[in-house]
């Protein structure tokens, strides 16, 4: 299973859409296989879900992302997990252990400043 997390470095990102880079784990039988870090290709509506689902995620897990980005994950049937936070690997082995559930924090804002308090 690939597994993509939106990240500033290795930290999980609050904002998938405005996160550094994306970390993308590979995964067998429960455990981390592989892991790649790629630069975020950049910020345009609609990008970059297809983007990472073009690249095989079956999961992605950000700390918030807009509701556009949701139904284009959900339409592609590529499970989303908001409200992560911490170290990204962590997080990733919570998911696989059933540990990480979606908080359902999804950002709904017009993009302009991004002043998130997600509780």
């Amino acid at each position: 299973m690939k597994i993509s997390v939106a990240c500033m470095g290795t930290q999980v990102s609050g904002h998938f859409g405005h996160c550094e880079n994306f970390t993308i784990f590979l995964t067998e039988g429960g455990k981390i296989i592989d892991v790649q870090t790629i630069p975020n290709p950049g910020h345009k509506p609609g990008f970059l879900p297809n983007f990472l689902g073009d690249m095989g995620a079956e999961v992605i897990i950000a700390g918030g992302m807009g509701a556009a980005a949701v139904e284009i994950f959900n339409s592609r049937n590529i499970e989303v997990i908001v409200g992560a936070q911490g170290d990204a690997t962590a997080a990733v082995e919570a998911y696989l252990k059933g540990e990480l559930k979606s908080t359902g924090a999804v950002c709904h804002h017009n993009h302009g400043d991004h002043d998130h308090h997600h509780e």
